[in-house]
C-alpha cells in the first residue's frame, strides 16, 4: 500500500542508498572494504531502510451513512475491509476506528494474514446510527493515536465540521487518503413534487415543493460541497477519491484506488 516511510540510516537495512566518509566511532561492519582496497580510503555504506507502516482505517458510522441501496455504510465496510486485507497480507500494521456518536471505537493494531478475520469481524459490527461530529472524532483519534501512518478516511462528509478533523490528521503528520462515498440518488436526484425531507443526521423534517429550479440549486450546492472537500484535501496534501455506491466494488478497489496510488 501507499505510504511506506523510508529514511536513510546507517546499519542493517533493505536497500543501498549512498556512501559517506568514515569518521571515528562509526560501525566498522558497514565499511565498504572493496572500495578501501581500491582507493585506500574508508567509506561507509548508507542504506534506505523501510520503516513499519501503520494503516489507520477510519470509518464514519453516523446516521447519514445508512442512506441508500446498498447503504453507504455497507459499501464503506467493504472498502475498508479490502484495504485492511491488502495491508495485512503485506505485513503492515492495521488498525481501524468506527467514528460515530461518542468516543471512537478502536481495533488495536494487528498484523499478518491470521488477523484478517478479526479485522473483518470488527468492521462488520459497524452500525450507522446516532449523530456524530466527524471533525471532533477525527481530532480525538489523531491526538490519541500512538503513531502516525497511512490514514484512510471513509465517509460521506455530510458533517459540516469535517475540515477540522482532516486538519488535525495533517498536523499529526498522517499520510491521508479520503474516500468520499455518496449514493447515486444524492448525486442525481430525480424527485419532484411535494415532499417531506428528513435530515438523516438530526432527524429534523421540512416540507418542500421540489421543482426543476430547486433541483438545479441542489446540484449547484452539491458541486460546491464537493469542490470544498477537494480544496481541503489539496490544502493538506491529501489524496481524495469520490465514488458512488453503484460503482462496482472491484472497479473502485482495483482500478480507481490503484490509479490514484492508494493501492500499489
Amino acid at each position: 500500500m501507499k505510504g511506506e516511510r523510508r529514511s536513510t540510516r546507517r546499519g542493517a537495512s533493505v536497500e543501498f542508498a549512498d556512501y559517506r566518509n568514515y569518521v571515528a566511532g562509526d560501525d566498522l561492519r558497514h565499511v565498504d572494504w572493496n572500495t578501501f582496497a581500491r582507493l585506500e580510503r574508508l567509506f561507509l555504506k548508507l542504506f534506505v531502510e523501510e520503516e513499519d507502516l501503520t494503516v489507520h482505517l477510519l470509518l464514519d458510522t453516523s446516521r447519514s451513512m445508512a442512506f441508500g441501496e446498498p447503504a453507504k455504510i455497507a459499501y464503506a465496510q467493504r472498502v475498508a475491509a479490502a484495504l485492511g486485507y491488502i495491508g495485512l497480507v503485506g505485513y503492515d500494521r492495521v488498525t481501524a476506528a468506527l467514528l460515530g456518536e461518542g468516543a471512537p471505537r478502536v481495533l488495536p493494531a494487528v498484523r499478518g494474514r491470521p488477523q484478517v478475520f478479526r479485522l473483518f469481524q470488527f468492521l462488520g459490527g459497524a452500525r450507522a446510527e446516532g449523530r456524530a461530529d466527524l471533525g471532533r472524532a477525527l481530532r480525538d483519534y489523531a491526538l490519541a493515536a500512538g503513531r502516525a501512518g497511512l490514514a484512510v478516511v471513509v465517509s460521506d462528509f455530510l458533517n459540516p465540521d469535517y475540515q477540522a478533523g482532516l486538519r488535525a490528521l495533517a498536523a499529526r503528520k498522517f499520510d491521508v487518503t479520503v474516500i468520499h462515498i455518496l449514493d447515486r440518488t444524492e448525486v442525481e436526484p430525480d424527485l419532484v413534487g411535494d415532499l417531506r425531507l428528513v435530515d438523516s443526521e438530526t432527524g429534523e423534517t421540512r416540507e418542500i415543493s421540489v421543482s426543476q429550479y430547486l433541483l438545479g440549486q441542489y446540484r449547484k450546492g452539491l458541486a460546491e460541497f464537493c469542490d470544498d472537500l477537494n480544496a481541503t484535501c489539496a490544502r493538506y496534501g491529501m489524496d481524495s477519491v469520490r465514488t458512488t455506491t453503484d460503482v462496482p466494488f472491484d472497479q473502485l478497489v482495483l482500478r480507481t484506488l490503484r490509479t490514484t496510488g492508494v493501492v500499489r
